[in-house]
């Protein structure tokens, strides 16, 4: 407790972000929140004053947040200096910074012998080769750091090599973020040598590494075997066809892994084919991120074959992956009679006004779909026709995603007379959708009456100052909205007075928008 009777647990500098999160960060450190508020780019210079203020008195500290806040290995050896202070301090964020090696060796040698610190975020600070081995020797020593984010700081296959001699002796760790760092097929043989003998770490991302097939065979061999593995990120490998056999056949055996990330590994359709016969076989993989691999109708035919008797995936990315009408009609169809995927993503695909229908069916029948994501795929106003009047009758999808898909005023109006009917969407995003004035006035009276929705978002559109008196008018009414996003949409300074009257009567109403 401080001297003036608050507390301050949480501090939130990152860059973007100006606005204090958790308690007010106000006199205790001279910077008043109306202040914070005003001058957010500004207090990111007075970094040096604000740690010191910091280190002045004795806090109840958990969570430290200063990423792309500019520091550099003289500011960072400043934080150094006060983290002996900070008795309670579990989380350090210090990513997107310009730290280097020394701010990184003198980072590591203060926390050898912490005890509080659970979470630190040093990633992408393009530390260099050595930092590896910097925090090899902090991960030999400290006895309560369980994630560690290494991300985007050139480690290489000398700086793996230095961690995974670490991970062989440390008991604590159990994430591990190693994504972009040039660790390449030696690096990553490193690491499957860890996980033949290490027993805590749990989750690992190893994504854009340059991992090719032939490191994939050896870590298949382990990933049969090992009982730890709950996350996996691979995604922007080089795994291919032959890696991805390779990863199918441990994953026909593992019984362990829970999340796995492949996006962007040029699997193409032959690989897909691969990974559809595993689904059919594992029972425990529940998230699985697939995107961008060019599978391709037939590839959507494996994965819905798949669908059919796989039980236990909830969550698939299948974004990017030339998907047409035809492989979106497998799809469609497989999602009838699946009984657990709850999230589904076809964000740029190529479905169509036409095959919309097919997954119109779906809501009609799917009792456990809840978020569906068609982001992108040219189903105009007559696919949102055929959604509309399926979401009048679901009662269990919660979020829906059908931004860029030119549904206009008349898609727009459809949507709306569904938002009479429906109780259980939540969060629906319509940006970009050549949605003007009157498709605006169709969703305003829907909101009059609709007690469900929280977030709509119809930024980029173009609903002008007419528009916004629509929603200005209906959300006197509407107490449940608690998220706006009108941004881009040409409302000129006749509709921002319309926004700021929005704003008036609605103040648990986040608003955004521009002229």
């Amino acid at each position: 407790m401080y001297p003036w009777g608050w507390d301050l647990r949480y501090l939130n500098l990152e860059k973007g972000d100006p606005t204090p999160c958790g308690k007010p960060i106000g006199r205790g450190i001279g910077i008043c929140q109306k202040c914070h508020q005003e001058k957010g780019n500004e207090i990111r210079n007075v970094y040096i004053f604000i740690v010191r203020k910091l280190f002045s008195f004795t806090y109840a500290l958990t969570t430290l947040s200063f990423g792309s806040a500019e520091i550099d290995d003289q500011k960072a050896n400043i934080l150094v200096n006060a983290i002996e202070h900070f008795k309670t301090l579990t989380t350090l964020n210090l990513r997107f910074n310009g730290i280097g090696l020394e701010g990184a060796k003198n980072l590591t040698n203060a926390l050898l012998d912490n005890e509080t610190l659970t979470t630190l975020g040093i990633g992408f600070n393009g530390i260099g080769t050595q930092a590896g081995e910097y925090f090899a020797n902090l991960l030999r020593h400290n006895k309560t750091l369980t994630t560690l984010h290494l991300s985007g700081n050139d480690i290489g296959e000398e700086g793996t090599q230095h961690l995974a001699s670490a991970l062989l002796q440390n008991k604590t760790l159990t994430t591990l973020y190693l994504d972009a760092n040039f660790i390449g097929d030696l690096g990553f043989q490193y690491l499957i040598d860890v996980l033949q003998h290490n027993k805590i770490l749990a989750s690992l991302d190893i994504g854009h590494n340059e991992i090719g097939p032939s490191e994939i065979e050896h870590f298949a061999d382990v990933l049969r075997k090992n009982q730890v593995l709950k996350t996996l990120g691979l995604r922007n490998n080089d795994i291919g066809i032959q890696g991805m056999q390779y990863l199918a056949s441990a994953l026909s055996e593992n019984t362990t892994l829970i999340e796995l990330n492949i996006h962007e590994n040029d699997i193409v359709v032959e690989g897909t084919q691969y990974l559809g016969n595993a689904l059919q076989r594992n029972q425990t993989l529940m998230i699985l991120d697939f995107g961008s691999n060019h599978m391709g109708d037939q590839g959507a035919h494996y994965l819905a074959d798949a669908l059919q008797e796989n039980h236990t995936l909830t969550t698939l990315d299948i974004c990017k992956n030339d998907i047409s009408p035809v492989g979106a009609e497998y799809l469609a169809n497989a999602l009838q009679q699946n009984k657990a995927l709850i999230s589904l993503n076809l964000y740029e695909n190529r479905i169509g006004s036409r095959r919309a229908e097919y997954f119109a069916n779906t809501l009609r029948y799917n009792k456990i779909l809840t978020t569906l994501d068609l982001h992108g795929n040219q189903i105009g106003s007559q696919g949102a026709q055929y959604l509309a009047t399926a979401l009048e009758q679901n009662e269990t999808l919660t979020t829906l995603y059908l931004s860029c898909n030119t549904i206009g005023d008349e898609g727009a109006q459809y949507l709306a007379n569904a938002l009479l009917y429906n109780k259980t969407l939540s969060d629906l995003e319509l940006y970009d959708n050549d949605i003007g004035p009157q498709g605006a006035e169709h969703i305003a009276i829907a909101l009059q009456q609709n007690k469900t929705l929280i977030s709509i978002d119809l930024s980029s559109n173009h609903i002008g100052p007419q528009g916004v008196q629509h929603f200005a008018k209906a959300l006197r009414q509407n107490q449940t909205l608690r998220t706006l996003d009108i941004i881009h949409n040409q409302i000129l300074d006749e509709g921002k007075r319309y926004a700021k009257d929005i704003r008036k009567h609605n103040s648990h109403l986040k608003l955004r928008f521009n002229y």
